[in-house]
């Protein structure tokens, strides 16, 4: 959540920044209303508690019995009925106040390219040579084999659209991919955590998942828990309510976990085979970090995700995210797309963002600062390293040989155990 003495203080600044985002009816004139009204009460309730012991500490010195004494009985009383009816309508305020402020987006930081639609973001960077994928390269699902050994119509029977089977060796190559990420990420020091793959509302809440605006996330209605849309939301939640001791900062983890979108509203063909399920998985890479350093770690936490697309051989491009188009607890947005030379497009693989202190207000999540010995507000920012289905897609489309076998990168050879993947043997 944005921090209160900003919006208080700098009223034009916080309007100005949400204007830039992609948010309609953005509640901020009735936030202010609700939150001149929350501090007078706040202020009337502590009056009234003042009054209220006063009295108290009166009756102490006066003489039980005495008219004076009743009246001051009398006094007190009345002011307690007034702490009570205070305190009442300031709770009521209060959970209308806080109702209205989680749906306030964060604001962008001032070096994000202004714009209002994804045609507005800005390229950042590229790498690799598009031109240089195989002269065979076709859309993923036209390979012969690929409804063998990724199964969409026996998943749809199990469970619906979006749920895959992974087949043979195209199992053991998610797998491969999957240890490939992790290991990555170990070199560049990040500390692997298994995570829950069921959050309760407090953590979806302190990450900015909730309010679902976008009807995203699947919902456990029984036991009131969300499947998680990624492994941010459990692994940024790992240190809600505590205070990291500044000495350990940055800290940084990374987890493998499946994810669960209902991408309601989603259709068409650029939505077609891996470019769009349900149910995929995904590294992430998550940082706590203090204020002061956090655009700088931004940067190194893109170019950890850019380096795992270089080790595979895989051309790509960096996109610096547009006002308009980055997200909503986001401040500053890095994507990156790879290209994918069969469809002849470019497939996001990675989102890299800076959220400044907008989780971690809403996380409870401090550092406590050796120089004041006092807890401090911390950034966190994380970033996919990477999502696997587009990452598969892209390596089978700019691989595929003549003979219908696709050449496995060598980085990947290791875990995967083979140079090529085929169909699939019955």
């Amino acid at each position: 959540m944005l921090d209160l003495k900003l919006l208080r203080e700098n009223p034009d600044l916080v309007r100005a920044g949400i204007a830039k985002k992609k948010f309609k009816d953005v509640p901020l004139d009735e936030f202010y209303a609700l939150d001149e009204k929350r501090r007078a009460l706040i202020a009337e309730a502590e009056t009234a508690k003042a009054a209220q012991n006063a009295a108290n500490k009166a009756m102490a010195d006066m003489p039980k019995g005495t008219p004076e004494f009743q009246a001051k009985v009398a006094e007190m009383k009345a002011a307690g009925a007034k702490v009570k009816e205070l305190e009442k309508s300031a709770a009521e305020i209060e959970e209308q106040w806080k109702a209205v402020y989680l749906t306030l987006p964060n604001i962008p930081h001032a070096s994000v390219p202004v714009g209002k639609l994804e045609t507005d973001n800005v390229v950042h960077s590229t790498w690799g040579d598009i031109d240089a994928v195989s002269a065979a390269a076709k859309p993923h699902w036209d390979i012969p084999w690929f409804s063998e050994a990724i199964d969409f119509q026996r998943g749809v029977k199990v469970t619906g659209a979006g749920f895959p089977f992974y087949v043979g060796d195209m199992a053991r190559l998610v797998r491969a991919l999957i240890q490939f990420f992790l290991e990555h990420a170990g070199e560049r020091g990040y500390r692997e955590v298994w995570a829950p793959l069921l959050v309760n509302p407090a953590s979806a809440t302190a990450t900015g998942q909730l309010p679902d605006k976008e009807g995203q996330m699947y919902h456990a209605g029984v036991d009131n828990l969300y499947l998680i849309p990624t492994a941010e939301v459990p692994v940024t939640n790992f240190y809600r309510d505590e205070i990291i001791p500044e000495e350990q900062l940055p800290v940084k983890f990374c987890g493998y976990t499946p994810c669960f979108r209902r991408e309601a509203g989603s259709w068409g063909a650029h939505v077609r085979g891996l470019n769009r399920l349900h149910q995929f998985d995904k590294v992430e890479l998550v940082k706590w970090v203090a204020p002061e350093t956090s655009f700088a770690e931004l940067e190194t936490l893109r170019e950890d995700a850019e380096l795992i697309l270089q080790k595979l051989g895989l051309p790509y491009r960096t996109l610096s995210i547009c006002t308009g188009d980055i997200g909503f607890a986001h401040s500053k947005q890095y994507d990156l797309e790879v290209w994918a030379g069969g469809q002849k497009r470019w497939l996001e693989v990675s989102s890299c963002s800076n959220f400044t202190d907008f989780q971690s207000r809403r996380a409870g999540i401090r550092y406590r600062s050796k120089a004041t010995g006092k807890p401090e507000t911390l950034h966190t920012l994380n970033g996919s390293g990477l999502g696997l289905p587009r990452v598969l897609a892209a390596i089978l489309e700019n691989n595929l040989q003549p003979d219908g076998s696709v050449v496995i990168p060598e980085a990947l050879r290791r875990w995967y155990g083979k140079d090529t993947i085929g169909p699939v043997l019955k």
